[in-house]
């Protein structure tokens, strides 16, 4: 079983290995249920992802991290490491002192919170501050495989007042996750899960010291840097299948 996030990878995976992409509360074609009743936060993202796979019977699995999805992915194996078959990492932090420089704006609302840092969240919560993080630091001609429908479904997906408010709550939620990096580090270091980092080092948030990092904790780990950005699996996607195959096969069969 491969926990994964993104649609183009999975019809390149399917005809060896079950999948599972789970759209979460909040976001792409799921519910969003009231704030009452479900925790719009990166643990509750775990607790949900957890019951998910308990509903499934799923017991033993490989999870592709990426973005948002280290965060709750990391959480969820380090609850259940004995379920953890490999890791794929791409494009996913966990080390402080090499985060990149599109960080500093979110690093100093965490130090100073107000109003009009909130603001600047909110007002990136929209079509052009999606297309921004989609179009990330990579150049031209990467950024012509990008297609534009990507920010606009994203977009009219989150475009509710109850949505806007998740997303600026979970990049809030990144101080908290920051506090989490030393616990995800100990848990690579204890457990040492055959990992495949696949990177695209163009990218502001991210860059290739943020790949080469996971080596202090896992030195055994396959690193391959691709010429792409963030979304490596836009831009990249045959050279990202063909390793993922490859890695899979030889561990998690």
């Amino acid at each position: 079983m491969l926990i994964v996030p993104i649609r183009n990878l999975i019809p390149m995976l399917a005809d060896r290995w079950q999948l599972i992409a789970p759209d979460f509360p909040g976001f792409g074609y799921s519910g969003t249920p009231d704030q009452a009743e479900f925790s719009y936060s990166f643990d509750g993202y775990a607790d949900f992802l957890q019951r998910l796979l308990a509903e499934f019977g799923v017991s033993r699995y490989a999870i592709y991290l990426h973005d948002y999805g280290s965060q709750i992915g990391l959480r969820l194996a380090m609850r259940q490491p004995e379920n953890v078959a490999a890791l794929i990492i791409q494009n996913g932090d966990i080390y402080e002192d090499e985060l990149g420089p599109k960080y500093d704006g979110l690093k100093e609302y965490w130090a100073t919170p107000s109003p009009s840092g909130r603001a600047t969240l909110e007002a990136a919560v929209s079509e052009e501050g999606f297309r921004d993080e989609f179009l990330n630091d990579v150049d031209d001609h990467l950024a012509e495989r990008i297609t534009p429908d990507l920010w606009k479904l994203a977009w009219s997906q989150l475009d509710t007042p109850v949505r806007r408010e998740v997303m600026v709550g979970l990049m809030e939620g990144l101080r908290e996750n920051v506090e989490w990096f030393p616990s995800y580090q100990a848990y690579l270091r204890e457990y040492q899960p055959p990992t495949l980092i696949v990177w695209g080092p163009h990218d502001g948030y991210m860059p290739e010291g943020s790949a080469r990092a996971y080596l202090r904790d896992l030195p055994q780990a396959e690193l391959r840097l691709l010429n792409g950005g963030h979304w490596a699996l836009e831009t990249n996607l045959d050279e990202v299948v063909a390793l993922c195959r490859d890695f899979l096969g030889r561990v998690h069969t």
